[in-house]
């Protein structure tokens, strides 16, 4: 399965680092585009190349990896997804830290990707993990890094819970959209929740 990644910072750089070393071929985008990612891709490997965001979102499963006030910018520029896997790692904070939570009402931030992402199968995933635990290796002595992760598209969710096993996550799934995505962002019962599953 080929990957891409729409934002090139410590996540969307983490998650590529870990599709790379499983052996899948990875595009790198960002705001600023791609020449500007020329070391990142260089230090990444050959599986790794840099593209423009619309390079990024034809890839079978895409990773959205911006700050959440990019979000409605970065979606504009994919013309169409039909059907395509969106996995959202963002929370809904409009600045450095949690305090600066976006209030959404009764609706999720995933929700809020997903009307911003028409024709997109949306996955939330990452977002209730500090970078700290992302980037390195997921596999410990003690077990493997939980991963919450949550959608409603059946299809989507089962190739995306391959893919996190397959880099060393132990994926769990949270259920919909709607409540999975409730209990995982910020003030949710799973945010922040850090824990090894024992093999």
């Amino acid at each position: 399965m080929d990957f891409g990644i729409i934002g090139a910072g410590t996540i969307g750089q983490g998650i590529a680092g870990h599709l790379v070393t499983a052996g899948h071929r990875v595009v790198l985008s960002n705001r600023r585009g791609p020449d500007t990612l020329r070391d990142t891709v260089a230090r990444l490997g050959s599986l790794a190349t840099a593209g423009t965001v619309a390079e990024a979102a034809a890839a079978e499963m895409v990773f959205l990896a911006v700050r959440w006030p990019d979000i409605p910018a970065a979606l504009a520029e994919v013309p169409s997804w039909d059907g395509r896997i969106l996995v959202d790692t963002s929370n809904q904070i409009a600045g450095p830290t949690p305090r600066d939570h976006v209030d959404l009402g009764s609706e999720t931030g995933s929700e809020f990707v997903a009307r911003h992402a028409p024709g997109a199968r949306v996955v939330k995933a990452f977002n209730t993990l500090y970078a700290q635990y992302i980037v390195p290796d997921p596999r410990h002595a003690e077990g493997r890094q939980l991963l919450f992760y949550a959608g409603d598209d059946a299809d989507a969710k089962t190739d995306f819970r391959a893919v996190a096993d397959e880099i060393g996550f132990a994926p769990v799934d949270a259920g919909s959209l709607r409540e999975g995505g409730r209990l995982m962002q910020v003030g949710g019962l799973l945010s922040a929740l850090h824990a090894l599953k024992q093999d």
